[in-house]
C-alpha cells in the first residue's frame, strides 16, 4: 500500500463544492470515479480544502492510498484522459504514510478577483465578481493591513461553523489593481468557513466608502459575523496554492 499526492486544478463554476455531497457532482466525486476506474480498486481522496460551489483552483491536494504499480508520477497522465476539461491533475507523486493534507503545518493562498469597471466583462463573469461603483484600492489595502498577524477571526466566519477556534493567523494580504481587475491575495495559515469571502466582501464595503478603513480593526474585536460585511460571490474566489512544511500535526480546521 502507498500513498499518492495529487496537486489538483479545477473550475468550479459546474460543481457543487469540493465534498461529496446528494444535490450535485463535486470535485471529489469526479476524482473517486475516474481513479476507481483507472485503478481497479476502491478509491476515496481526501482534500486539503473543501472548496465550496463555485469556487476555484489552481492548487488544491488531495491524497489516497492504493496498491496500484503504476508509479506514483505517472497517475497524473493516465488520470487525465479520464478527468473532464475543467479538472486537471498538475502533479502526482508517491508521499510518506503519514502525510495528510490536513494535518500537516501549511500556508495556504486565495485569491479573490473583482472587475471594477462600467460595465460588465463577460470572459470575466465566471471568474470575478463585478463591480460598477468606483472601488478605492487604498483604503481596502489599508484595511487589510489590519487583519494582518494572529487573531480571533470570529467575526469573518459565516454562522453554523462547527469549529471550536476561530483564532488564526494571517501572513500578508495584498490588494493590487490593474486596469479594471482589483485582486485580494491572502496568505495564511489556515481558514475558517467562508472567510475569504467575508473579508472580501468586508474590503468591498471599505473600498466603497461604506465601512472606514480603520473599522476594520474593530470588527475583528467584536468577534460577532454581524459586524462584518457581507460575504463575497464565490465566482471570484480561487485557491491559488498550498505549500506544505516537513512537520505534520493537527492544524486549523479550514474552508
Amino acid at each position: 500500500m502507498k500513498r499518492i499526492m495529487l496537486v489538483v486544478a479545477y473550475d468550479g463554476t459546474k460543481y457543487c463544492g469540493w465534498q461529496i455531497q446528494p444535490n450535485g457532482i463535486t470535485i471529489e466525486e469526479v476524482l473517486n470515479k475516474a481513479l476507481s476506474e483507472l485503478l481497479k480498486e476502491p478509491i476515496t481522496v481526501i482534500g486539503a480544502s473543501r472548496t465550496d460551489s463555485g469556487v476555484h483552483a489552481l492548487g488544491n491536494v488531495a491524497i489516497f492510498d492504493t496498491d496500484t504499480r503504476i508509479p506514483g508520477d505517472k497517475i497524473s497522465y493516465a488520470l487525465n484522459q479520464r478527468l473532464p476539461e475543467d479538472v486537471v491533475i498538475r502533479e502526482s507523486k508517491e508521499v510518506d504514510a503519514d502525510f495528510h493534507p490536513r494535518r500537516c503545518v501549511s500556508t495556504k493562498t486565495y485569491c479573490y478577483r473583482i472587475m471594477n469597471s462600467r460595465f460588465p466583462v463577460p470572459t470575466e463573469r465566471l471568474y470575478s465578481y463585478f463591480v460598477y461603483y468606483p472601488l478605492k484600492e487604498a483604503l481596502m489595502s489599508e484595511a487589510a493591513s489590519y487583519l494582518i498577524g494572529e487573531h480571533d477571526f470570529k467575526s469573518f466566519c459565516s454562522t453554523g461553523s462547527q469549529v471550536s477556534d476561530t483564532t488564526r493567523t494571517i501572513y500578508d494580504i495584498k490588494v493590487e489593481r490593474s486596469e479594471e481587475a482589483i485582486t485580494i491575495r491572502i496568505k495564511g495559515n489556515g481558514f475558517l468557513y467562508n472567510m475569504v469571502r467575508i473579508i472580501a466582501g468586508t474590503l468591498i464595503k471599505v473600498g466603497l466608502g461604506a465601512i472606514p478603513a480603520a473599522e476594520v480593526r474593530e470588527i475583528l474585536l467584536k468577534k460577532d459575523r454581524s459586524y462584518a460585511g457581507p460575504k463575497a460571490p464565490a465566482q471570484g474566489l480561487t485557491l491559488e496554492k498550498i505549500e506544505y512544511s516537513n512537520k505534520c500535526i493537527d492544524t486549523p480546521g479550514e474552508i
